[in-house]
């Protein structure tokens, strides 16, 4: 599996969604970066990126390889982990799973519920829309249609950095094959029922038609020490379209990271 790092320090696992690759999340390198001391490990996910897709037929063949992952990477240290979208299924199962080794869990428009006729979405919304923007686009201004709430240059430039490649770079057939078995076997708070008390963070957007938010509150008593925050002017693609608050919100999780070490140690 195909993993960029940077830094060196506490190791931060970063798993992107379903059809894009490890480029999507880097946009959160600087704060983690600036706040010190954080090992960032970002993944591509099989059949994403560079990572191959022989094999993988499942979300649980999906899990279980990124898990393999890490142990090969960080042995038995304990880490921190970070998922968007579906990546935020991967890494609730990882959590839980590995919950002795985590030291915090945080999702950006992570999906809780894994059929799409089973969630609960708003309908599909524009704060800001910009037709001369999306097609002056060209060919990825569907794709940034599709998933912006907001049609800023400054969207669309972060949409062209961290989204797109990844969309180029998919392997259909490997998607196509995990999509036919895209829910989990059970769910890991179910499988794991016990609070999860690791400090965590719930990030969502106010306008995401393609996961929503409602879910994510839906399992906050699972998550005591938990911040759920959803952010207006934003969808699916929350911490590109609002990231000066995303950030603030990252910077105040790896603090609570910190603060918990510190007092367990």
């Amino acid at each position: 599996m195909h993993i960029v790092e940077r830094g060196s320090g506490t190791p931060i696992v970063l798993i992107h969604g379903f059809g894009v690759d490890h480029r999507v999340l880097t946009s959160l390198d600087d704060v983690i970066a600036n706040a010190g001391g954080w090992r960032r490990l970002y993944v591509d996910l099989p059949g994403h990126g560079r990572s191959a897709g022989d094999g993988v037929s499942s979300t649980d063949e999906v899990a279980e390889a990124v898990k393999a992952a890490i142990q090969d990477r960080l042995g038995d240290a304990a880490f921190a982990v970070i998922g968007n979208s579906f990546g935020g299924m991967i890494a609730r199962r990882v959590a839980h799973d590995l919950r002795d080794r985590i030291l915090g869990l945080a999702t950006v428009a992570g999906v809780f519920i894994a059929s799409v006729d089973d969630r609960t979405v708003p309908e599909r919304s524009l704060v800001l829309e910009d037709a001369a923007l999306v097609e002056s686009l060209g060919d990825a201004g569907g794709a940034f249609a599709d998933m912006a709430v907001v049609h800023t240059a400054e969207n669309a430039q972060a949409f062209l950095r961290h989204v797109q490649p990844g969309l180029e770079a998919a392997d259909q057939a490997t998607m196509d094959r995990i999509a036919d078995e895209y829910g989990f076997a059970e769910e890991p708070e179910e499988e794991s029922p016990d609070p999860f008390t690791a400090p965590s963070l719930f990030l969502m957007g106010r306008q995401d038609h393609v996961v929503g938010y409602e879910d994510a509150w839906a399992r906050q008593a699972h998550y005591p020490r938990a911040t759920f925050a959803t952010l207006d002017s934003a969808g699916h693609n929350v911490h590109l379209e609002r990231p000066e608050v995303a950030n603030v919100l990252m910077l105040d999780w790896l603090q609570r990271m910190r603060a918990e070490a510190q007092r367990t140690a």
